[in-house]
């Protein structure tokens, strides 16, 4: 922990934190198998303290891995987060679901019935997603996202893709799937905590200039 508090102490004297005014709450995805010496946690760590900082809350799934990460950056920085969780029963037959970390530091908990509705929730709570790097159930997210975002494109919620190998995702998307103009003008491909609240601001100013009206539904 002693790393990720000097990472945030860095953070903290280079980063511009201007917040969106009309942007409040800014979810997180990744990979829930994330340990702390992983580059993708210490990505999480780093974005989710930016975000506090710059007065966002974080919302995660409440598990381990990035959302831990996420949870815990957006802590040190002073910040909140909402944790979106899920208990499956045992009979239920889900053996590889992570459920509810304890050492997920949130403030508020929002309890599911099922992953589905997990996933739904969390797409309600954030007003912006920042996707990391992870394996199916993250890739479903973002496939949940990215589909939402065309189906309201004009007032929806923009997606934020964390790292430079997913120009190399969406470039192979782009080249095999029949996709249409809109669906990618819905998300931005970012590689630092900086460029994520840039991206997040430039979201503001479509609000502003009536290019966008995601907060009139």
């Amino acid at each position: 922990m002693e790393t990720l508090l000097k990472i945030w102490r860095k953070l903290d004297n280079h980063l511009e934190t201007e917040k969106a005014p009309s942007i409040s709450q800014v979810a997180i995805f990744g990979f829930a198998d994330a340990k702390p010496g992983d580059k993708v946690y210490h990505a999480a760590f780093e974005v989710a303290s930016a975000l506090a900082k710059a007065g966002y809350t974080v919302v995660d799934g409440g598990g381990p891995g990035v959302m831990e990460a996420a949870s815990r950056g957006a802590k040190v920085a002073g910040g909140k987060v909402v944790g979106v969780t899920f208990y499956p029963d045992p009979g239920d037959g889900v053996d590889n679901f992570e459920g509810r970390d304890p050492n997920n530091p949130i403030d508020k908990e929002i309890k599911t019935e099922s992953y589905v509705e997990r996933t739904l929730t969390l797409m309600k709570e954030g007003q912006v997603y920042v996707i990391f790097n992870g394996a199916s159930g993250t890739m479903s997210e973002f496939a949940m996202a990215w589909g939402l975002a065309r189906l309201y494109f004009g007032h929806h919620k923009p997606l934020i893709l964390y790292g430079k190998f997913w120009k190399k995702i969406m470039k192979a998307l782009k080249n095999n799937l029949l996709l249409r103009p809109e669906e990618a003008r819905v998300y931005k491909i970012v590689d630092s905590p900086r460029e994520v609240l840039k991206a997040i601001r430039e979201f503001e100013k479509e609000i502003s200039r009536g290019e966008h009206k995601h907060l009139e539904t």
